[in-house]
């Protein structure tokens, strides 16, 4: 499937789905689909921006929650914000990426629903929040890639920490949940 939007003058940008794949994991069923955005200006791309997406089966009634990922206390940061999402800061970012998904900003729904403790912080908005960070203590740094792996759920139950270590030519960056679990994974090459 191909999807070409205009984003204003002489700035296109185009969709593509990748690949679907259908897998069993620790929580189920699951589909990957890969989607590939492409930015133009001008005819020249500007912006390649991969994502895999995982859509897994809904959870059985009473059925135990997944094994979450031991703590990585080996990882020391040599900077790190504390952030206490809300459900404003999830309504908001689920308005500016046009993302419709109930469970970041409807309470009863997701608790009721699909089971989970709270509002679940969206996976790219931990990812603006870790680039945010490297701007934050490496001003004007360039980026030259940036990728980044979901392990483990956020909620707006408790705060959690965006931190960085400086790796080289790259820094390592990362969510951590309340209980010192890796959420999301990253690392930013720099340019």
């Amino acid at each position: 499937m191909l999807i070409l939007r205009s984003l204003g003058s002489h700035k296109f940008s185009t969709s593509t789905i990748v690949s679907v794949e259908r897998k069993s994991g620790r929580s189920g069923e699951l589909v990957l689909v890969t989607v590939r955005h492409e930015i133009r200006a001008n005819g020249v791309l500007a912006v390649t921006d991969e994502h895999d997406i995982v859509y897994r089966q809904a959870p059985q009634q009473g059925a135990p929650p997944p094994p979450a990922s031991e703590p990585d206390s080996a990882r020391g940061a040599d900077f790190r914000r504390t952030v206490s999402p809300d459900p404003v800061l999830l309504f908001r970012y689920s308005a500016l990426t046009f993302n419709g998904h109930r469970i970041h900003y409807d309470r009863s729904y997701v608790t009721g629903v699909e089971g989970y403790p709270g509002l679940v912080v969206h996976g790219p908005l931990q990812a603006t929040l870790l680039l945010d960070l490297l701007d934050r203590h490496v001003p004007g740094t360039r980026v030259a890639s940036f990728a980044f792996r979901a392990r483990s759920p956020l909620f707006d139950t408790a705060s959690f920490d965006v931190c960085g270590a400086h790796q080289g030519a790259s820094v390592r960056l990362w969510t951590s949940t309340p209980d010192g679990r890796i959420a999301m994974d990253a690392v930013a090459e720099l340019a």
